[in-house]
């Protein structure tokens, strides 16, 4: 039996509905639209009449603010509803099925939930199919049938095989990279005949799920394809970019000492570190062979005495997700940037969000093809991650939006988190042969397939209709429970190595963890039936990690997860042959050689050119529009620009206070208006007094970057260190996490030259000022205690 219920906010509570019905006037133009109503419908399938009504007034509804309905109301005006598409995570519906359960004290029963919309007034049939447009984003939502529903389960053809690639060792160069255009691969064509080779040794075609791990393995995303490629031509106009070219060529032979390695935009990114750390100069670097979040050693003063700590911090982009899909994409983007310390077994207990883009004042039907407008990116983003962190319960100590107009070409996404622990409760172990991998939280779905190869691509007009499965809902609370359960010193000192379940799922999650494996995908828990081999391989799951366990520990390590009701399953075992195996209802699908998997594809070459940098830009910018001739009209110009706008209701939406651990908050002084630059909060300590914190600032300015990239580098670090100066931090107890963002480079030299010349910044400053940038690469500099 389905039961059914709608729910509707009534009055001033109807806060949603009055919120779609002023953004439909105002950027849609619907002048007809005279009402809007939201109701929420519910459908149950797996409890008795008596446990429904009872949810009814304590589960769907809050009696003090809703209406409720066992049919649909009557209505005045056109009506429709969306839903999740299959697979993404529904977290109404999720937590619904919760709240039953306790209820009942039985079986979870199923939940499906839908937004019903109604629309008064005199709506023609083009404004409506506007309407739909905007409100359901076919990346995320589909739109819902209003028909009672006989039964909610789903019928699910359950695959048996995965398929060969048959012909694949024969094909010519030509065919392979059709190959490439019918399975939308991300690999290019040097890659797809260096697949072919190596299989014509294995004296085999391989299979689907082989061409997609290997697709998602070799990924920009996963392996920085782009930043190894070798620059076998660097010709460079610019003088003062020629110098620090130069110097770091001299640097790379003091660290090298004659060791023959090719110049690379990762070996410009990194040698300032490995120069200052020939020197002597970063000590408290804390190196594993885990690649998880930039750690660092510190000491903590607590009123038990000084303790070991470990200091985390990271930054990830969602630039694409977040485009396409903005609440989803943003809130994975501090999901995401969460999951790397946490798999270093820190607590997560500070975010930043740094965030790109255009005018978000422009009218909806200026929106560019293809794309979402820039209101709704930026108010859905805002929302996603703000949402995301405040479940989590992660304070967000910094939010800053920058605008250019060239934004409206992709978003920018940053969040940064940072994160600690002490140093006794890590332990990192080099896996042993016998030794057992085990999934810990969320299930697998086929809503995240592609992730890490999607954000790898080139993407079109139609993107934002043909890649929703790569775009995941994020699960808080089931993220959360895992930061509880690596607080628990009992659990982390049983763990030898663990990592996340990043883009790239069981492939590069589990594939990362040791040299030799062999996993059983038909352990691997789902969301629902009907996943085939290679969609559990290659799936990306949020709020999910592998951890290596011994194989007398996998029982307690299990057994404690659970405390926490967190599912734990052993799925794979660490073998002393270096091969990647991966069975599948009792069939062998994947059988690569470690050695092949970790070439990251075929070598790639390529030129670099560099202009001239016109020095006259270098002065241009905001201050173009101080005009002495025509003062009051170009201070007008100047007070309105975006840039200069107050931010306080961007950054109201997150809190900032969550953990009792934020020493400076977000607005300060007499009036509580004037923004920080910076954030700080203590360390995490357990029950006991602390005086040590952290701080955290960002540099970047878009205005200086579009004249010069070097002098962007360079800028973007002296300012994130000039503001922890002015909280009153050393530099010399700064660290930098970098992050790149650049458009596709095409092979053009010129576009090459662009993350090189403010790498080249980056590293001067570096070396310059004797501050190691230990994470990603170059973009906005964010510095951490």
């Amino acid at each position: 039996m389905v039961w059914r219920v709608y729910t509707e906010k009534f009055g001033i509570h109807a806060v949603e509905a009055q919120k779609i019905f002023k953004d439909l006037k105002e950027n849609l133009f619907i002048s007809s639209l005279t009402d809007v109503r939201v109701l929420n419908r519910y459908d149950v399938e797996g409890i008795e009449k008596d446990i429904f009504e009872l949810s009814c007034a304590s589960v769907f509804s809050e009696p003090q603010v809703d209406n409720v309905y066992f049919e649909m109301p009557e209505y005045q005006g056109r009506i429709f509803a969306s839903e999740y598409l299959p697979g993404q995570y529904d977290q109404r519906a999720d937590s619904a099925a919760q709240c039953v359960q306790l209820l009942s004290c039985g079986e979870r029963p199923t939940v499906r939930t839908a937004k019903i919309y109604v629309l008064s007034g005199s709506v023609s049939d083009e404004e409506f199919e506007k309407i739909k447009k905007y409100l359901i984003n076919p990346v995320e939502c589909r739109e819902a049938s209003l028909e009672e529903r006989d039964t909610l389960a789903e019928e699910y053809d359950i695959p048996t095989e995965v398929a060969t690639i048959d012909g694949f060792i024969t094909m010519s160069d030509s065919d392979l990279v059709k190959l490439i255009g019918t399975y939308s691969l991300a690999m290019d064509e040097a890659d797809i005949i260096f697949c072919r080779d190596y299989f014509k040794t294995e004296n085999r075609n391989p299979t689907m799920t082989e061409l997609r791990l290997i697709d998602s393995y070799w990924s920009d995303h996963c392996r920085h394809t782009t930043f190894q490629t070798a620059v076998q031509n660097a010709y460079i106009d610019e003088a003062v970019i020629y110098e620090a070219f130069k110097s770091y060529l001299e640097k790379r032979e003091f660290v090298y000492e004659g060791r023959k390695k090719p110049v690379t935009l990762m070996d410009i990114a990194t040698m300032g570190t490995k120069f200052l750390k020939k020197k002597g100069m970063l000590g408290k670097i804390d190196e594993s062979e885990e690649i998880n979040a930039c750690s660092i050693k510190i000491k903590v003063d607590t009123s038990e005495g000084e303790e070991d700590w470990l200091l985390m911090f990271k930054n990830e982009t969602h630039n694409h997700p977040t485009e396409i899909e903005p609440f989803g994409g943003a809130a994975t983007c501090l999901g995401g940037a969460i999951r790397d310390p946490l798999s270093g077994r820190t607590y997560v207990y500070q975010a930043m969000r740094v965030t790109g883009a255009a005018d978000v004042t422009l009218a909806v039907d200026k929106t560019i093809e293809g794309k979402l407008p820039q209101s709704k990116i930026s108010l859905g983003a805002a929302s996603g991650y703000s949402s995301y962190g405040n479940q989590i319960g992660l304070a967000t100590g910094g939010v800053y939006e920058i605008y250019h107009p060239n934004y409206v070409a992709k978003r920018l996404e940053i969040g940064a988190v940072v994160g600690a622990a002490p140093a006794e409760n890590v332990r990192r172990e080099t896996p042993a042969d016998g030794d057992i991998i085990i999934l810990l939280g969320g299930r697998t779905g086929r809503d995240g397939c592609g992730g890490a190869t999607g954000s790898s691509k080139a993407h079109s007009v139609e993107s934002i209709t043909t890649c929703g499965a790569e775009v995941q809902k994020g699960n808080p609370p089931e993220e959360r429970k895992i930061q509880r359960l690596f607080r628990n010193k009992e659990v982390t000192t049983l763990i030898k190595r663990c990592n996340d379940f990043g883009a790239g799922g069981v492939s590069v999650a589990i594939g990362e963890l040791a040299d030799g494996l062999i996993i059983d995908l038909s352990k691997v828990p789902k969301k629902y039936e009907g996943l085939d081999g290679t969609e559990l391989a290659i799936s990306e799951s949020q709020e999910r990690m592998a951890v290596v366990i011994a194989a007398s520990d996998a029982d307690k390590f299990i057994a404690l997860a659970n405390g926490e009701n967190i599912e734990a399953t052993p799925v794979a075992r660490v073998t002393e042959e270096k091969r990647l195996r991966m069975i599948w209802n009792e069939k062998t699908i994947v059988d690569i050689s470690r050695e092949f998997l970790n070439s990251n594809g075929a070598p790639k070459n390529t030129d670099v050119a560099i202009p001239k940098v016109e020095k006259s830009d270098l002065y241009n910018g905001l201050s173009d529009k101080i005009d002495p001739e025509n003062l009051a009209d170009s201070i007008y110009s100047y007070l309105s620009d975006l840039n200069i706008c107050s931010q306080k209701g961007l950054v109201e939406r997150f809190d900032s206070t969550i953990g009792a651990g934020t020493v400076v908050m977000p607005f300060g002084g007499k009036y509580q208006l004037s923004p920080a630059q910076y954030m700080a909060a203590k360390i995490p300590v357990m029950n006991k007094e602390n005086s040590t914190i952290s701080v955290m600032a960002y540099g970047f300015n878009p205005y200086v970057c579009e004249k010069s990239l070097f002098h962007g580098g360079i800028c973007s670090i002296v300012e994130s260190v000039a503001k922890l100066v002015a909280a009153g931090i050393s530099y010399r107890d700064a660290w930098l996490t970098l992050q790149e963002y650049f458009e596709r480079t095409s092979g053009d030299p010129l576009r090459w030259g662009k993350p090189m010349a403010a790498l080249l910044g980056a590293f001067r400053a570096q070396c310059e000022l004797g501050i190691a940038a230990i994470g990603s690469v170059i973009g906005i500099g964010i510095a951490g205690q």
